[in-house]
């Protein structure tokens, strides 16, 4: 494991850390798939998924021992888990977007970390390592974009809207919303056109929103907490919508960790998504 520089200061900044912890994983990541490369995509997702998990367990357990860790592949939890009564959870998903990381040439996939403190998200990072970007909390407020080797740092600030008539919306690549077809309608009777975009990760859907690629992401249907708290932190920080399809905060560490749906955006197109989906989603 890389040292963190500077150990005690760097390690006492939970931005910092989230960011490191993002990036270190995500360069392993890079590493494994350029050692086993693409010929056996299942046992190369398997042994990354595996292999990303082990990396932040062990740098949390060293830079962190005293907070609780909810990572999609951590141990199986039954009952009222531990972590419910501490104070900080790390929420992590070692590889959002493992069938993406699997296939040759594909870039959107992502690690997440993030941090929940006492209620709320603390700090997150979204690393895209194929990409060579980070996104994530700033210490000093707000969010940036960190270069893969570090040397570049850039405030983060969703993007103002390209043309408020013509939006672009990122949805599952297998599992888009049911109702997207009739929300587009819905939008065109208002005088404003859609085109819908599949991405992979959930991560690199948000990062697309943030970075002005995209104008929104939408999705129901089924995801988890480590799915979105640590692009939720950071589109939080970045200024721009996020919550549940319903308008509905979004809720992290509970004891049922399922967080089925949700909508992430630029802040003047929240109304309209919302009241959209309200309309569309509750129609027979």
């Amino acid at each position: 494991m890389t040292e963190l520089s500077g150990d005690t200061p760097v390690a006492a900044d939970d931005h910092v850390l989230a960011a490191w912890l993002a990036e270190e994983a995500g360069r392993l990541l890079l590493d494994l798939r350029a050692e086993r490369g693409f010929a056996d995509p299942r046992g190369l997702m398997d042994a990354a998924d595996r292999a990303s998990h082990d990396h932040l367990a062990a740098a949390l357990a060293r830079y962190r021992p005293g907070d609780a860790v909810l990572s999609e592949e951590g141990p199986a939890e039954s009952g009222a888990p531990p972590r419910l009564a501490a104070d900080r959870v790390w929420i992590i998903d070692p590889l959002d977007g493992t069938r993406e990381y699997g296939e040759e040439g594909r870039g959107d996939w992502a690690v997440h970390v993030a941090l929940w403190e006492k209620g709320a998200l603390k700090a997150g990072a979204v690393a895209l390592p194929a990409k060579g970007k980070t996104l994530a909390t700033s210490s000093g407020g707000g969010a940036e974009i960190i270069d893969a080797d570090g040397s570049s740092r850039s405030p983060l600030r969703v993007r103002d809207l390209e043309d408020p008539g013509h939006i672009r919306v990122t949805v599952s690549r297998s599992r888009p919303p049911r109702f997207m077809g009739a929300l587009t309608r819905y939008l065109a009777d208002r005088g404003v056109s859609a085109d819908l975009i599949p991405i992979g990760s959930a991560g690199a859907k948000i990062a697309a929103v943030l970075l002005g690629e995209v104008d929104a992401y939408v999705h129901a249907g089924g995801q988890y907490e480590w799915d979105s708290a640590a692009p939720v932190a950071v589109a939080l920080a970045a200024g721009a919508h996020a919550s549940r399809i319903d308008g509905a905060e979004l809720a992290y560490n509970r004891q049922d960790p399922t967080l089925p749906d949700i909508l992430v955006c630029h802040p003047e197109l929240a109304p309209m998504l919302l009241a959209g989906i309200g309309d569309v989603d509750e129609a027979p």
